[in-house]
């Protein structure tokens, strides 16, 4: 059994891991976007060639929290901490999955030029940037208030969502030549979409934190 200092101390390991791997997703999403709007292929190629280094902080929170059930054998809320720190480091994971794909779709239309203007679309990013650093912050601080405050933003991350899914559908109808293109755009927004719903999974787990139980933010 390891002492009761250097397990706190693994578990602040736990936490500044999962604080690094929330700043990556932010950066890989903000940039991605950033890279659609520019039509620049060679950034997009650079953020999907640093998405291993999301994969190997998931790997080490994997390592530690492991390491440190069979060896503390935790129970109650320490438990709780190990398996949280699980669930929220496979979310990010996945945004960080989810941003990658907005950088391919922008490789994908290398040469290319934007059918219309991006509005929407970096609008509901920005948002959703938000929505991850307050999921992590109130991960971080245990603050439940903040967890259900920044899950609410999730809805106008959908009614954007759905706005985009409009005036692409009716682009589409009017421009038959630009099918693909359109269709790679209502992409981007259903992955920034899923981005959003990841965040507030983070800020479920930090409710089941606090409380031992888990709400359903996705409603």
């Amino acid at each position: 059994m390891i002492q009761r200092k250097e397990f706190d101390q693994n578990l602040e390991d736990l936490r500044q891991l999962l604080r690094q791997m929330g700043e990556h997703v932010e950066r890989a999403l903000t940039e991605s976007i950033t890279a659609l709007q520019t039509f620049d292929a060679k950034e997009a190629k650079k953020i999907v060639e640093r998405d291993i280094i999301l994969n190997q902080m998931e790997e080490q929170v994997m390592d530690l929290g492991s390491r440190l059930i069979v060896t503390q054998q935790p129970v109650a809320k320490d438990l709780r901490r190990i398996i949280v720190a699980f669930k929220i480091s496979s979310d990010l994971e996945r945004m960080g999955d989810l941003a990658i794909d907005i950088a391919k779709v922008t490789i994908r239309l290398e040469g290319q030029s934007l059918i219309k203007p991006l509005v929407d679309i970096p609008k509901m990013a920005e948002l959703v940037v938000v929505m991850v650093q307050e999921s992590l912050q109130s991960y971080l601080d245990e603050n439940t208030d903040l967890a259900y405050k920044m899950a609410k933003d999730d809805d106008e991350v959908d009614h954007l969502y759905s706005q985009i899914i409009r005036d692409l559908y009716a682009h589409m109808v009017e421009h038959a030549g630009e099918l693909q293109q359109a269709m790679l755009l209502t992409l981007v927004g259903r992955y920034i979409e899923r981005i959003a719903d990841h965040a507030t999974n983070i800020g479920e787990s930090t409710v089941y934190l606090v409380t031992g139980h888990r709400p359903d933010l996705n409603q």
